[in-house]
């Protein structure tokens, strides 16, 4: 089974913003061991309401007889700085007030974020990864993983996600926090503080998770005398109250904002430039009926970054066909590295042919 564990950093750790935080901690999980070559390590960056524990949300990936079967491969993930699952958030206590954060604590940017989890990995010894692997948020960071550390990263796989988040996104994003600011209880500093908000933000998150199809296939009423509580009606309220279980506003209102912030070509003279320094052997992977994050977003990966693959993951389930569609997406990882060998056996034979 995977295994929790906690990292400290007690230094000053400074933000993008100009603001610093006075040290942090990530929790992260571990699957497996590493081998006599350190060179087993798949690193996972997680969505954006997701935790550490990969196995809960991407269970179909990992496990024995699954592609990172932990017999063969050493994983770790780390809970993103800002969450809600261990790491240092809205919620955690600042040690120079001795009171929780709340509203306090400084706007992130996925560079803040990434450049923790690098603290983390070094901690760790790890010199090289072989598979870094994100989807959605977790795919932004990684795609400014890489750029940031180019010699570290051996694989890329970027999953629904992009290199440059939409104004199509961060208005969806916008409308969600709005929705937030609408709870009077948001100016409290209190655990709860936006919670009814954040049921209505993730109802309208579910909007672009999913797709029309997603809805008329599983919340369709079965007669026609129906007039009011619908099917879908009570959809909506059930997943608000199901994240506002487990989460918090507060974090859901900065990582929202970290998402809004993801731009690889901010200091980096523009996006086509910045894609033009990926080192990382990388496969891009769209979702058909992807709303939030569509299929030209990662085209567009694809093309700027050489030599990298693509794949396209059928499904009826929107963005969330990421998560759902794990069969497909095991598939495309497969095939990524199968032609890598392929690759490499053409290379050795033609310079065994040269020699």
């Amino acid at each position: 089974m995977p295994t929790q564990h906690v990292f400290h950093h007690q230094q000053e750790f400074q933000l993008e913003s100009g603001a610093t935080l006075p040290g942090f901690q990530l929790a992260y999980t571990t699957y497996g061991a590493l081998n006599q070559q350190r060179s087993n390590v798949v690193w996972v960056c997680h969505a954006l309401t997701g935790s550490a524990d990969f196995t809960d949300w991407w269970c179909d990936l990992f496990g024995e007889g699954k592609l990172y079967d932990p017999r063969e491969w050493f994983v770790v993930c780390a809970n993103t700085m800002g969450g809600c699952y261990g790491s240092t958030g809205p919620l955690s206590v600042n040690p120079k007030t001795l009171q929780p954060y709340f509203q306090t604590f400084p706007q992130l940017t996925n560079r803040d974020i990434v450049r923790a989890f690098d603290l983390l990995r070094q901690e760790l010894g790890l010199e090289r990864v072989h598979t870094l692997l994100g989807g959605s948020l977790g795919g932004q960071q990684a795609l400014e993983w890489v750029l940031q550390k180019p010699a570290v990263f051996e694989r890329l796989v970027h999953v629904a996600s992009n290199a440059r988040h939409s104004p199509w996104g961060i208005a969806f994003n916008e409308s969600q926090r709005m929705a937030i600011r609408q709870d009077p209880t948001w100016g409290t500093s209190t655990k709860e503080a936006g919670q009814e908000g954040l049921k209505t933000a993730r109802a309208i998150a579910m909007l672009s998770y999913r797709h029309y199809n997603t809805y008329n296939e599983a919340q369709q009423e079965p007669g026609h005398s129906i007039t009011d509580n619908f099917r879908a009606s009570s959809y909506q309220v059930y997943q608000g109250e199901k994240l506002a279980q487990r989460f918090n506003a507060y974090t859901y209102w900065l990582l929202s904002k970290a998402m809004d912030s993801h731009n690889v070509g901010r200091d980096r003279g523009g996006v086509e430039r910045a894609l033009a320094q990926v080192k990382a052997r990388s496969l891009f992977v769209g979702v058909d009926t992807d709303l939030l994050f569509p299929v030209e977003e990662q085209y567009f990966l694809h093309a700027q970054v050489s030599d990298s693959s693509f794949h396209l993951i059928r499904s009826n389930y929107g963005h969330d066909g990421f998560l759902v569609e794990v069969d497909q997406l095991t598939e495309a990882i497969r095939q990524f590295y199968q032609n890598e060998k392929v690759t490499e056996e053409e290379e050795f034979n033609y310079e065994k042919q040269e020699r």
